[in-house]
């Protein structure tokens, strides 16, 4: 900025300089014109004032070919350049499906000595939860010990009939029963131990000693508690969500590309990205599935990265601003010092170089900037450039003071 407020200066010195001049001169030559005799007259058309006897509408930026020559400003073209462009994209910090664990209890019964867990605490896999409790667990481990004591003795009928028979001393008919009945029992009993192991009972060492009501409730996973259902005294069913976990360990970026850059986005390249409402600090990641579904409404697609090492805390829909870069893209690309910020908006010049005339005409058009690179910018147009005009790709600084000064000669 220090250094177009200069070339504004300069430029304002050169303008109230050539104005003195040109009246000084329109008041000589031998003449004796006096305003005082009104001997001669100015007429709004004689060209005082313009030193080509031509009128300028107001915001029209005008120099002589001497002024150009003098400025040493060139006119040219985009250039196409490799440039490490990025492609910017909004969406949020987000986890598949399988990274949420819903914890719930594995039968009809009462929570008791339910722990303090809040939303945000993290829990360890296995840790804890409460306890379910239900006088029908006792039921089913009296009939696991039950039908354990009546199949500890069949085996050893069993066995005693299969000597007998060996010394013919037995009846096959009551062997070939006893087994069938020995058969049906394991089966029972097998049953019953798979619905307590799942229950959570070990029945390895289960003895009518240990007979409890009660069952444990533990994490599945370790990770973040996003919600909690759950209080002592609650009845539950299994279809009751108790509590939520998510498993950061699985975090990625979901992010929605327009239309127009999806052909150039590819799985592997870079992203870094930031979450406006926690801070200003920058991530990286990387491109790791691009979707296959379009978005009609909004006319995007969603692509998947991955985090690295850092990251930042993780908050459930938080949104997230990222760039894409494009490795060696070639793109249209402006020397760096011929875009010129002006406000909100950036503008580059363009003229008509050919024109017959003692000056040409310059326009600014509206551009937006993309990634820069060994001095050369990415630009996009918002405005159109008029047929045959060609861009100022050298000097665009004194074009921009040109105009300033003719801001405040209007002015004046």
């Amino acid at each position: 900025m220090k250094k177009i407020k200069s070339y504004i200066i300069l430029f304002f010195s050169v303008a109230l300089i050539s104005t003195f001049l040109a009246c000084g001169h329109s008041h000589s030559d031998g003449h004796n014109h006096n305003h005082s005799h009104g001997n001669e007259q100015h007429s709004e058309g004689d060209g005082h004032g313009h030193g080509h006897g031509e009128e300028h509408e107001e915001g029209e930026i005008h120099l002589t070919k001497e002024q150009i020559e003098t400025m040493k400003i060139q006119f040219g073209d985009f250039s196409q350049v490799k440039i490490n462009d990025f492609v910017k994209a909004t969406g949020t910090l987000d986890l598949p499906p399988n990274a949420y664990a819903s914890v719930s209890a594995r039968a009809d019964g009462f929570i008791k000595g339910s722990k303090k867990y809040v939303d945000g605490n993290y829990i360890k896999e296995g840790a804890i939860i409460g306890y379910l409790e239900n006088p029908e667990f006792i039921q089913k481990q009296q009939n696991y010990l039950e039908v354990q004591s009546e199949l500890a003795f069949l085996n050893q009928e069993l066995a005693r009939q299969q000597k007998l028979v060996t010394a013919n001393a037995g009846v096959e008919k009551n062997l070939q029963k006893l087994q069938s009945e020995v058969n049906v029992k394991t089966v029972t009993l097998k049953g019953i131990a798979k619905q307590l192991a799942y229950l959570g009972f070990n029945t390895t060492n289960l003895t009518p000693d240990n007979i409890t009501e009660r069952i444990v409730i533990i994490s599945p996973v370790s990770g973040y508690i996003t919600s909690v259902s759950m209080h002592n005294g609650m009845y539950v069913t299994p279809q009751i969500e108790l509590i939520e976990i998510v498993n950061e360990n699985h975090l990625h970026l979901e992010l929605d590309i327009f239309e127009k850059d999806i052909a150039i986005i590819k799985e592997g390249q870079r992203i870094s990205y930031n979450v406006p409402a926690m801070s200003n600090d920058v991530y990286e990641g990387e491109v790791h599935i691009v979707g296959k579904e379009f978005n009609t409404e909004n006319k995007t697609v969603r692509i998947y990265g991955h985090l690295g090492k850092e990251r930042p805390k993780f908050i459930k829909d938080l949104f997230v601003e990222a760039k894409i870069w494009l490795n060696d893209q070639t793109v249209q690309a402006l020397p760096e010092k011929v875009i010129i910020k002006d406000g909100t908006f950036s503008y580059i010049y363009v003229a008509n170089d050919q024109v017959n005339n003692d000056e040409l005409k310059f326009e600014a058009i509206r551009v937006l900037e993309g990634t820069t690179d060994n001095g050369f910018t990415s630009v996009k147009l918002i405005d159109t450039i008029p047929d045959g005009m060609k861009i100022v790709t050298k000097g665009a600084y004194y074009v921009f003071a040109q105009s300033k000064a003719g801001e405040l000669s209007h002015e004046h």
